[in-house]
């Protein structure tokens, strides 16, 4: 069996009964950040064996990690924050899974784009997700126009350090929409920011973005 276990996106106490034990009884945790994911197992004292499966070994790994699942392994999949499978490679060993027509379940907890959408005030009853937007501009604005025709609310990541210039994107793409920027959620410095593309950069020009963030809006 495959245990897709959600793991807290920032406060180690957001995590459910059900995952602390699932990652006790699990043969294997396989996390994307094996550094990250040993602090929470050091917090709450788990012992389980842990591997690496990240972006750049997940083909090779997740080869491994089946050919255990067909010997009656229990594996534990882990992020390095939230709920395996959103914009991670998470995904591919789960298609694989699937594929093989091996057992699996998720174990739902902390996922930061919901959390996000619920604290935003933004229409949560349709809303499309884009992952981590490009780092690359032509292929950032492209992403964003092809969201502007959507009828609903918009999320997806942002790394500090692009922040202002997404925020600028949204601005002349986008012009008038209603914008969320949501970071370090259920943390010490937790700070959810509403306005205008205009408002949020004048502002952030003036506070140094930090930690990743969770950017949403809507066009009304």
């Amino acid at each position: 069996m495959l245990y897709i276990v959600s793991t807290p996106i920032g406060n180690l106490k957001d995590i459910t009964l059900r995952a602390l034990e699932t990652l006790k009884a699990a043969d294997l945790i396989a996390a994307e950040d094996t550094r990250h994911t040993r602090r929470l197992l050091q917090h709450y004292d788990i012992k389980t064996p842990l591997t690496s499966y990240f972006e750049h070994n997940k083909f090779k790994k997740a080869d491994a990690l089946l050919e255990m699942l067909k010997q009656g392994k229990e594996i534990a999949l882990v992020t390095d924050a939230g709920t395996p499978g959103i914009s991670d490679p998470g995904y591919h060993l789960i298609r694989l899974v699937k594929q093989n027509d091996i057992p699996l379940t998720v174990v739902p907890g902390a996922c930061a784009l919901i959390a996000a959408l619920s604290a935003s005030g933004l229409p949560p009853d349709r809303f499309i997700f884009l992952g981590f937007l490009p780092a690359r501009q032509k292929a950032r604005r492209d992403k964003l126009r092809g969201a502007a025709g959507e009828k609903g609310t918009v999320i997806f990541y942002e790394s500090p350090h692009r922040l202002l210039k997404t925020l600028r994107d949204i601005q002349e793409i986008i012009g008038a929409a209603q914008v969320v920027c949501a970071r370090e959620l259920t943390k010490k410095f937790e700070e959810i920011k509403s306005g205008t593309p205009g408002e949020l950069m004048e502002y952030f020009l003036k506070h140094k973005p930090r930690g990743e963030f969770v950017v949403l809006f809507n066009i009304f």
